[in-house]
């Protein structure tokens, strides 16, 4: 399953402009180059991935086993079990081992949608690791077919259509800030299935809060933008925005800094300053475990300092 441990690793930050960019397609299904990729461009410089740095504890990496083994992997591929390969394959990604878990999955890139939407994950993630503007476009491009390819086999799998959201957004913006903002009600057409699949899923309702936060904060250039695209662009208020805020809390207290950052935030553009200081503060205090953690503190800081003036 999707956990919310297992999200708070990933990350999405949905930016409604963003740089005009010439789309051009970069696919790689090379399993041995993107194993090659992997290890040459981790290996130095790895990072604890965080979940919204779309979404969100932080651990070194642990990373690559010491040597391959090419015919243990092929017996292994041909007897283990599926249930067994996916509770594998999320201990790996707990504890960051992309490389034993791009080796895991990337075999059985055909059987599900359960391993399809894990491998867009991992590359995902990747893709936010990465300095390369090409391979980072490489990777997230490949994450987007694998996600592709798991909604079509399941449509009522909640983890596809969140990540779906996630990686439908990261590929529209190498189209420039009229794809993406093209895809804004797609992208939150897909949260709104997740959540109505799970319910219980904190991570996913502070997507939308965070949607709702930017669209209602877009500028009158963006707003512009929508208007000729959309005989009705997209539109969301902060209250609805508080709402899905308080619904992550609700389903999880205290499960992200960011969402407490938010929720002062929020409160803020709503000019409710004491509700705002209160979660300014829980968010300025929140125990720093993550690049996500140490943002949020210091976010909330400055904006409650700024409160005092």
């Amino acid at each position: 399953m999707f956990t919310n441990k297992a999200l708070r690793k990933s990350t999405f930050v949905f930016k409604t402009a963003s740089d005009i960019i010439s789309l051009v397609f970069f696919r790689h299904g090379n399993y041995r180059f993107l194993k090659n990729h992997i290890r040459t461009h981790l290996q130095s410089k790895i990072k604890p991935v965080t979940w919204v740095s779309f979404f969100f504890a932080t651990r070194a990496f642990s990373l690559f086993r010491s040597k391959e083994q090419p015919q243990k992997n092929q017996t292994y591929v041909a007897v283990k079990p599926i249930e067994n390969l996916l509770s594998e394959a999320d201990e790996l990604y707990n504890e960051n081992k992309y490389i034993e878990l791009y080796e895991l999955l990337y075999p059985h890139k055909d059987d599900n949608e359960e391993i399809l939407w894990r491998l867009a994950r991992l590359l995902y993630n990747m893709s936010k690791q990465e300095s390369s503007k090409e391979e980072k476009k490489r990777l997230v491009f490949e994450a987007y077919e694998f996600i592709d390819k798991a909604l079509a086999i399941n449509d009522s799998n909640f983890a596809v259509h969140k990540w779906y959201a996630i990686l439908l957004d990261m590929r529209a913006s190498y189209d420039g800030i009229k794809a993406r903002v093209k895809e804004l009600e797609n992208v939150k057409t897909h949260m709104m299935r997740a959540v109505e699949l799970n319910p219980k899923d904190a991570t996913t309702f502070h997507m939308l809060g965070f949607w709702c936060f930017n669209i209602s904060s877009m500028t009158w250039f963006q707003k512009k933008i929508a208007s000729t695209l959309f005989a009705k662009p997209p539109s969301s208020s902060f209250e609805e925005a508080l709402f899905y805020f308080n619904k992550a809390e609700e389903v999880e207290p205290n499960f992200y800094s960011q969402n407490l950052l938010m929720l002062g935030k929020t409160y803020l553009q709503l000019k409710k300053e004491e509700k705002a200081r209160y979660y300014l503060k829980l968010a300025s205090n929140y125990p720093p475990r993550t690049d996500d953690d140490l943002q949020a503190r210091k976010e909330a800081a400055d904006l409650l300092k700024n409160m005092e003036k």
